[in-house]
């Protein structure tokens, strides 16, 4: 097995992906944004690559899809904070 089927295989193609959002996030803060607003604006993500390793890594479907769930209600959590909800675009 090559070294990026087993990056995919173990899941760990997920978790470089999460350090990059975790690194992401911190550096939001330190510039000056607020962490509520940086974590409502990439939480569907973390919760989005959450679900991509538990697929990668052979979990139970309900492993998947619950982070898939709760990606949504941050997105639309994150739309509110922006005044995006009911406007038309």
């Amino acid at each position: 097995m090559g070294a990026a089927s087993a990056l995919f295989v173990s899941g760990h193609a997920a978790d470089l992906i999460l350090i990059v959002l975790a690194a992401e996030f911190i550096w939001l803060v330190v510039r000056g944004a607020k962490a509520l607003d940086v974590a409502l604006a990439l939480g569907p993500a973390v919760f989005i690559v959450l679900a991509l390793r538990g697929a990668l890594t052979g979990a139970d479907w309900p492993m998947i899809a619950l982070p898939l769930m709760l990606s949504f209600p941050v997105h639309i959590a994150d739309l509110r904070r922006r005044g995006m909800v009911g406007k038309r675009l």
